[in-house]
């Protein structure tokens, strides 16, 4: 190395410092400022709220995402959220904005809930104002425990709850079900640019969830007439885009059609279960057949899931891991290919039992070890297969000679219900 590579590299790591402090100082709160985007109702386009994003001025165009990175990865993800989260607040409630208004906040999926209870801003501001969480996409199936834990603490806490940026990543779509959001955020790719054909697969599985549960959609990314005019075609009632405003302080005394409230929802079927069987049992008819008969319903769901329109996730608990190798291995390695998740349950069953499919490690006393179970949901998708194995007053008997008591349901509730249990199992 010359004396100009030298320097040229001591002045990378001493930038890299820099930039390391300034974001040090960013996760710390210095420098946060709250800035606020107007939400409007379509066609007419009245502002019914705003969601509030973070900024740090001192950091230029360094994108928010960065900051949150850097707090996830020093550990301090969670005291980050609660001082977005005040802040805006504060500000929100310092502009004296109308009561009723909507606020749409963002929080993160692996964090936990600082309810209204710990948090007196928060209080103050959900009895004055509309709150929504929105629950980004940076992490939806990092931690799915803990996303299922965030989803259950805000309903608890009375809070409505958005799933952002719809449509981007297979991820959202495909949690649909388990997370069952009041409000859909299109994102902006789908009102902007997408291709047709992807644009269409959205719409269809939007609406769909709309129909079945009555959630608002919300378009992101309008900045033009055409833009309002495809989102409305979308199914979106609500809007957000530089055609409205751009991220800024909120004018004191600005008009606001307050009011909108989010749509009233059925009870999430993520309820606590013992097991997918418990689950299915008493709503599905229960079938006694021999080893060969699920071995063929287990490659034929398998088969649904690498067929499915919109990649489905796939969760299956193959009781020991002996009996995932050869061709179960590589079906689920194709399958997770394309899903956003795919997880395999089952004694000894390692991390990573396969390329981008997560193993999750259960006992030989868990209700899971005697479970046979093959289990898809997506946007357009919803199966499960769940077997359990009939030992009682049965001796040793070959592998082919094996029985089980078996059910299969195509009913979405149930199915979602199934993988809420599965997903809560995960580490």
């Amino acid at each position: 190395m010359n004396d100009a590579d030298g320097r040229a590299a001591d002045a990378a790591t001493v930038a890299d410092d820099v930039a390391l402090h300034h974001l040090d100082i960013a996760v710390a709160g210095d420098g946060l400022t709250p800035v606020f985007q107007p939400i409007v109702s379509l066609p007419d386009g009245a502002v019914i709220g705003f969601e509030a994003l973070a900024r740090w001025r001192h950091l230029g165009d360094v994108a928010p995402e960065v900051v949150f990175a850097h707090a996830a990865g020093t550990g301090r993800e969670g005291s980050l959220e609660r001082m977005c989260i005040d802040t805006a607040i504060e500000a929100a409630l310092a502009a004296e904005l109308p009561t009723g208004t909507a606020l749409f906040i963002n929080c993160e999926t692996t964090t936990p809930h600082v309810g209204r209870a710990e948090s007196s801003s928060l209080a103050r501001a959900a009895e004055r104002y509309q709150l929504v969480f929105e629950l980004t996409e940076r992490s939806l199936l990092n931690d799915p425990p803990r996303l299922l834990s965030k989803v259950a603490a805000l309903r608890s806490d009375g809070f409505a709850i958005a799933l952002d940026d719809v449509g981007a990543d297979p991820a959202p779509l495909a949690l649909l079900d388990v997370v069952a959001p009041d409000v859909i955020k299109l994102d902006l790719a789908v009102v902007q640019s997408q291709s047709r054909y992807d644009r269409a697969r959205t719409w269809a599985a939007v609406l769909a969830q709309h129909e079945r549960a009555g959630a608002v959609v919300l378009a992101e990314g309008i900045e033009e007439d055409a833009h309002v005019h495809r989102a409305i075609a979308l199914g979106a009632t609500l809007g957000q885009g530089f055609k409205y405003g751009h991220p800024g302080p909120v004018s004191v005394g600005r008009q606001i059609a307050a009011g909108w409230m989010p749509p009233s929802r059925p009870d999430c079927p993520c309820r606590d279960i013992a097991s997918p069987f418990d689950a299915l049992a008493a709503r599905v008819p229960i079938r006694q057949e021999r080893k060969d008969t699920v071995l063929a319903l287990s490659r034929y769901l398998e088969q649904q899931a690498v067929d499915a329109m919109n990649p489905p996730i796939v969760l299956a608990s193959v009781q020991r891991a002996e009996f995932f190798r050869g061709r179960t291995r590589r079906c689920y390695e194709r399958l997770a290919a394309a899903a956003p998740l795919v997880a395999v349950f089952g004694e000894d069953v390692p991390e990573h039992p396969g390329t981008r499919v997560r193993g999750a490690c259960i006992s030989a006393d868990d209700s899971l070890s005697t479970q046979w179970i093959v289990l898809m949901l997506g946007a357009s998708d919803a199966a499960a297969l769940v077997a359990r194995e009939v030992t009682d007053g049965i001796g040793t008997v070959a592998d082919r000679d094996r029985r089980f008591d078996v059910m299969l349901t195509h009913d979405r509730d149930l199915v979602t219900a199934a993988a809420c249990m599965l997903l809560s199992r995960m580490t």
